[in-house]
């Protein structure tokens, strides 16, 4: 990719650029070569030779060299400063036995001897040949004594060392604390605030820093912080919300994940910079730590069926306040009977303000796994949107995964139903919850086009617009995600190999390469088959991103 320069616009002003010679993924010409964008939108659209016109009139002429342009990707589900830390910190995602996850507790702790709290992410016994999670003997070994936490990789239970016990006080009294096993509830959301209240402002920013970083390298022009008072804290949200307004980087949509119940509780979440009472407002847990609130108990922990947060009359009320607020609402809900919660506490403040004005609020539900065909409706009635994250599937579902060992095979094949939301009409929003699952745009395409469970699977065209326009459309945006004359120039630069057009079948993916479809392709997905490389990222006609070397 090339580019040749005219004088400087002004500083802060975004320049007006030609991109031509490569294939442009807009609704408005399925065969787009080219697109000019100017004062931070797109001003036109269209073919290599109708492009000439403009060269001379733009700022800057980027020879695209074939490369493909798409709108940027939106990741509607982020914990900036917890990914932040994963990239920063102890990263145990991709460790096999719980040996070498000791070894690398014992290596990090050497490595970091001035951290007041030591600080890692990512483990899952489920994937350990030991098939446990480390007691608290064996980490006050590793971390030599010293203050350690180490949340699971949904971030609903952690295991700690005593010596960061000790500085909780009555923490043995508090729900969810275990002598000698993962802490959950009360006891884990202790823990963590006292290990993040050990983070310097200088790490908490240096943090932010590596993550939007790191989401503007893939492709990702904005993100949505799912914060609140049990997963970070207000000066966090403050303080990324300021990052983002002042340096280049992907846009912040902040969220606040706290129970409002009148005018003055909605007016705090505004007054912190969020758009909305929403994110991990938590109904439930996760099934990873069988904490997510199911009808029928688990399929390998029999004696319990998960912890309930809210109830049905707690999800009307904050539903109420924030419409009547006009602010988004919205919930974490991971199992059945959590997501029953939500749609009969929604529907409770549907009869009390109508279901237009309802409606019109475009509230959310974060996760919604366990979805049965009547969920499903109630979801489309109501106008909620569904936030999930493909990877989830990608990384636990099938046969052999986590979810049918936490519910049985049968229970867990009806998990994240993608094909049956899209059929009822249910807006989809894409993200990945990082630093629970990564972040990487094209992989969570990749992981709804390719659901472990085939009827579930989507094409990947409808999967991309969750991931672009659908991310857009859950802030209540519906011109934006999509390159189209007058939308916001948030766009991406990839190299790729040819583009194809999918087919959605019932059990396989079929692919075509015919350009009469009309339809604009995009990159062959398939697994085993490498994902785009992106060189370029702009948000709002600023670039943010340029891959070294191109």
């Amino acid at each position: 990719m090339t580019e040749s320069t005219a004088p400087q616009t002004p500083p802060g002003e975004p320049r007006t650029v030609l991109l031509r010679g490569g294939d442009v993924h807009s609704p408005a010409d399925p065969f787009a070569t080219a697109m000019v964008v100017e004062r931070g939108h797109v001003a036109w659209v269209g073919s290599e030779g109708a492009a000439d016109a403009f060269a001379s009139g733009v700022d800057e002429v980027i020879d695209l060299e074939g490369a493909l342009v798409t709108p940027a990707f939106t990741d509607a589900h982020v914990h900036t400063t917890a990914t932040g830390l994963a990239l920063t910190g102890l990263d145990l995602s991709g460790v096999r036995t719980l040996t070498e996850a000791l070894e690398r507790v014992r290596a990090h702790a050497v490595a970091r001897p001035a951290d007041k709290v030591l600080l890692g992410h990512g483990w899952d016994a489920t994937r350990w040949t030991e098939q446990r999670p480390p007691t608290r003997e064996e980490l006050d070994r590793a971390a030599d004594g010293r203050p350690l936490y180490l949340p699971r990789v949904d971030v609903h239970s952690a295991v700690v060392t005593t010596a960061l016990l000790d500085l909780v006080p009555g923490i043995t009294e508090l729900a969810g604390y275990h002598p000698d096993a993962p802490l959950t509830g009360a006891a884990h959301h202790a823990v963590r605030a006292a290990a993040h209240a050990a983070i310097t402002p200088e790490q908490r920013t240096e943090a932010q820093r590596a993550a939007l970083c790191r989401a503007a390298s893939l492709g990702i022009g904005t993100v949505h912080e799912c914060a609140g008072p049990q997963i970070s804290d207000e000066q966090d949200l403050r303080g990324l919300l300021q990052l983002a307004e002042e340096e280049s980087g992907p846009r912040v949509v902040g969220y606040w994940a706290e129970q409002v119940t009148d005018a003055k509780g909605a007016q705090r979440v505004r007054e912190l910079g969020a758009i909305g009472a929403a994110g991990d407002l938590f109904v439930d847990g996760s099934l990873g730590s069988h904490t997510a609130c199911l009808h029928e108990p688990y399929a390998d922990a029999p004696h319990t069926t998960g912890v309930a947060h809210l109830d049905a009359a707690a999800v009307a009320a904050h539903v109420t306040a924030c419409t009547e607020a006009g602010i988004q609402a919205g919930f974490h809900a991971i199992g059945d009977a959590a997501v029953t919660a939500v749609v009969e506490g929604v529907r409770a403040a549907s009869e009390k303000l109508g279901l237009a004005r309802i409606r019109a609020a475009r509230h959310r539900v974060e996760h919604a796994e366990m979805l049965t065909p009547e969920t499903v409706a109630a979801f489309a009635e109501l106008g909620l949107t569904a936030s999930v994250q493909p990877a989830f599937d990608a990384a636990w579902g099938g046969e052999d995964g986590m979810y049918a060992q936490r519910l049985g095979v049968e229970r867990a094949r009806t998990l994240n139903p993608y094909a049956a939301l899209l059929r009822a009409g249910v807006p989809l929003a894409f993200g990945s919850d990082s630093p629970v699952t990564p972040l990487d745009p094209w992989g969570t395409v990749r992981a709804a086009a390719f659901h472990r469970t085939p009827e579930h699977r989507i094409s990947a065209r409808a999967a991309f617009t969750a991931h672009t326009r659908g991310g857009w459309r859950a802030v209540g945006r519906d011109d934006a995600g999509v390159l189209v004359p007058g939308a916001p120039a948030d766009y991406a630069v990839w190299r790729t190999d040819s583009l194809v057009v999918q087919a959605p079948d019932d059990r396989v993916a079929r692919w075509s390469t015919d350009p009469r479809s009309g339809t604009p392709g995009l990159p062959d997905l398939t697994p085993g088959a490498a994902l785009p490389v992106c060189l370029r990222t702009v948000v709002s006609g600023h670039t943010v991103f340029v891959r070294p070397d191109e």
